[in-house]
């Protein structure tokens, strides 16, 4: 069965330059387009497509406007086309919290229509969105307890000296129901890898900053890491750390060049555990594909813990899951109770709700 696309767009140029990217997959049929935020929601309505493409800057109603309507009148999986401009991005990261699924670089199709690389990762992030438990996990973020959240007890790590996280599709979001729920006392590093391109990650690290008692920056080469702060790893690089006699330094690399996503989860996990063998404890998030399974194999090799995000909360279930079929995960949590989690690690408490 086919997924229905919904393709929203003021250009008639860029609708037909998704049309063009997905007209030759046997599993995605374009059921649609709009011009506007208006004519999408009026069109969203009566076509009820499995996933929409949605163009931030349009007349009439913008793409930001036109998500929020679309989100309490007739939600559907949502996949931003965002310009890679500092504001460009600084609106998906606000698109991305308001209940879009993922998003898309508008200069892929300007640029690069016909390669084969960006057909295949918007075909991707299509399928992701269809597969997805969207509706489910907007629903569960939403509601307020009626009943105290059940307890839980993941072991504390008396010597833990890192978190590292790995996360993707879903993950700024989800970042929020984790991050500003520890305490300003907080007493270990964490240090994230979201997959996001430059201008992104640090949006992202500003918007998690104002929102935290913790201290959130978007790292840099050659800076402390330092108990309390929050380290996101910048778009295009690769977050590994290295040992000095004073302390531990954040190193940016390139390299190696041929991984899927850079950063990447799996290039922070082998080299937190390269470093701080069993006193590193690991989180693999939210995320489409396998991003984070090889490093969290080494942490576990080092005698470290993994804790995988259960299905119910993951917008995409790829990245937790093939490390809880590998059955090296320490604990298999819904995204309410990991802040819980980390906090117990390390022996504090968590910010209330």
């Amino acid at each position: 069965m086919s997924i229905r696309l919904f393709i929203v767009d003021d250009s008639a140029f860029m609708r037909k330059a998704i049309s063009m990217m997905v007209e030759d997959a046997d599993d995605v049929q374009v059921v649609g387009t709009a011009r506007d935020g208006l004519e999408a929601i009026e069109k969203i309505k009566k076509l009820h497509p499995d996933v929409v493409t949605l163009d931030i800057e349009m007349p009439r109603m913008d793409g930001l406007t036109a998500l929020r309507r679309i989100m309490q009148e007739c939600p559907v999986p949502v996949i931003m086309v965002s310009s890679l401009t500092y504001e460009g991005a600084r609106e998906t990261i606000e698109a991305l919290e308001t209940g879009a699924i993922d998003f898309i670089p508008k200069q892929f199709s300007f640029v690069s229509m016909g390669q084969v690389e960006i057909k295949e990762q918007l075909l991707q992030k299509i399928r992701a969105a269809a597969e997805s438990r969207f509706r489910r996990f907007r629903k569960r973020i939403a509601r307020k307890p009626i009943t105290p959240p059940k307890q839980i007890h993941f072991p504390r790590m008396p010597s833990v000296k890192i978190i590292v996280v790995g996360i993707s599709t879903g993950g700024p979001l989800s970042l929020q129901k984790v991050i500003p729920r520890l305490p300003a006392e907080f007493p270990v590093p964490i240090a994230i890898v979201q997959h996001m391109p430059p201008n992104f990650t640090r949006l992202l690290a500003e918007r998690l900053d104002n929102l935290s008692a913790l201290h959130v920056v978007e790292a840099q080469d050659n800076m402390p890491l330092s108990p309390g702060q929050v380290f996101i790893a910048p778009g295009g690089w690769h977050l590994y750390l290295r040992k000095r006699i004073n302390g531990t330094l954040i190193r940016l690399s390139k390299e190696p060049r041929d991984l899927l996503f850079r950063p990447s989860a799996d290039v922070l996990f082998e080299s937190a555990s390269q470093i701080y063998g069993k006193d590193v404890l690991g989180i693999v998030m939210t995320g489409m594909g396998k991003d984070g399974l090889q490093g969290a194999k080494k942490i576990k090799q080092a005698g470290g813990k993994i804790i995988a995000q259960d299905e119910d909360t993951s917008v995409v279930y790829g990245m937790p899951r093939v490390v809880v079929e590998a059955g090296i995960a320490d604990a298999v949590l819904p995204l309410e109770k990991i802040p819980q989690a980390l906090s117990q690690a390390v022996g504090i408490q968590t910010v209330p709700i």
